[in-house]
């Protein structure tokens, strides 16, 4: 069965979230949330994970948090798996509490902890749970906006930082969460397969070589969520090769020069973006698939004996193993 990508490297900051099965609460009352806190705060102490913020609702949970370490799965394990033992031996069941695994989008560094955090604090007032934000007890927002002493765990200095005010801090989030989630973030979690990352193109393909999961157990749509497009790899073969991408996206009939950089552009289509050859024939305005398989065919042999072509070739490759 394919296992969902998992991205571990030091000082990662990760949104995770997780959410009851068949949509089940799993705090009942304070003492359960109390609970998942605690645990938060073991968590922290024995993997040196960092709460960023937290907002805890009563069937799912959002945490935005660091890994200095490199260890999110040994640390969601203890958070997710303890919070469950506790969470049964005091409503006395025996069962299953999450839906599964948790969920986990790497988040590019210093771009966008600032807007997940206003996402996460938002959400009670987006379920229409509270009609003021800082009426709810059980997100880290009052720690953020009020002069009271914040968990020794919650680590706020990363997003103060990023309002870029030294000065009234606590007022100034608070004004900048009332003006709502802004429109690329909403665009992001809007989509019903929220992809695995939140970044640039660079970070994603980046983070692709971070996983921790085999590329042989992984789905084929989490893999082409990382992949580059048809159109990034066109661009890294037109400054390689020095020709334009027009050149290479577009057949010339009769001509009788052939067209390498090209045959170069079906290969590595294939070959790094793990496109099909319909999504192939369709980019370059080829009306059937049949020549792709041939040409790649003949690049492959030509590879062999320009050994020159051959390293240009494998430099556009390295430039997504990196």
């Amino acid at each position: 069965m394919p296992r969902p990508i998992r991205i571990e490297y030091e000082d990662a900051y990760y949104h995770v979230m997780n959410r009851g099965r068949a949509r089940q609460t799993i705090f009942h009352n304070a003492e359960y949330f109390e609970l998942f806190l605690k645990g938060l705060a073991e968590a922290h102490d024995r993997f040196g994970i960092q709460i960023l913020c937290y907002c805890l609702m009563s069937n799912h949970y959002h945490l935005l948090v660091k890994t200095p370490e490199a260890n999110l799965g040994r640390a969601m394990r203890h958070i997710n798996g303890v919070y469950t033992q506790r969470h049964n031996r005091l409503k006395k069941t025996d069962s299953s509490l999450f839906r599964g695994r948790y969920k986990a989008i790497c988040v590019e560094d210093d771009s966008y902890q600032l807007q997940l955090s206003r996402y996460i604090h938002l959400n009670p007032l987006e379920a229409k749970m509270v009609k003021k934000l800082d009426a709810y007890p059980w997100s880290s927002y009052p720690y953020y906006i009020k002069n009271q002493k914040a968990p020794y765990w919650l680590y706020q200095n990363e997003i103060y930082s990023q309002l870029q005010f030294k000065t009234k801090q606590r007022e100034k989030y608070r004004a900048f969460v009332e003006l709502g989630v802004d429109d690329e973030i909403a665009l992001f979690y809007s989509k019903g397969n929220t992809m695995p990352y939140l970044g640039s193109e660079r970070f994603r393909d980046w983070a692709y070589s971070q996983r921790t999961t085999e590329e042989n157990s992984i789905s084929k749509s989490d893999i082409r969520l990382f992949r580059p497009t048809i159109a990034e790899i066109v661009t890294q073969i037109s400054k390689k090769f020095k020709v334009t991408e027009e050149s290479i996206v577009n057949y010339s009939r009769g001509t009788a020069i052939t067209n390498i950089p090209r045959w170069v552009g079906f290969y590595l289509s294939q070959e790094v973006g793990g496109k099909s050859l319909t999504e192939i024939a369709n980019y370059f305005n080829l009306k059937r698939t049949g020549s792709i398989p041939t040409t790649i065919k003949k690049l492959k042999l030509l590879l062999e004996e320009d050994l020159y072509l051959a390293k240009k070739v494998r430099l556009i490759k390295r430039y997504y193993d990196t």
